[in-house]
């Protein structure tokens, strides 16, 4: 048998509740929950292995050469087109 949706109290609920409470409290019991759930946070960071540091390294190294490839090629392309469209500047200005 399920249990009925009807009894679980609405998302909207749960965070009235939880910003009332939170309003009750003085700044620095607030202070210390929030370095409490800082440091519980932080006991869950997993630190990667040699091997996966240097593929992350590599992998973004290669994401960053092949940007750098696209935005070099679409400025190569927006130049000649606008010494296209313009002409070259540069040589129409008289010398002074």
């Amino acid at each position: 048998m399920s249990q009925d949706v009807a009894d679980e109290p609405g998302e909207d609920i749960v965070a009235r509740a939880k910003k009332e409470s939170a309003s009750k409290r003085n700044p620095f019991s607030r202070l210390a929950l929030f370095l409490r759930q800082v440091v519980g946070e932080l006991k869950k960071v997993v630190t990667p292995t040699r091997k996966e540091l240097i593929n992350y390294v590599l992998v973004v190294l290669v994401f960053v050469a092949i940007m750098l490839l696209i935005v070099s090629g679409l400025d190569a392309v927006f130049g000649w087109t606008v010494i296209a469209v313009f002409g070259d500047l540069g040589a129409s200005t008289p010398a002074g």
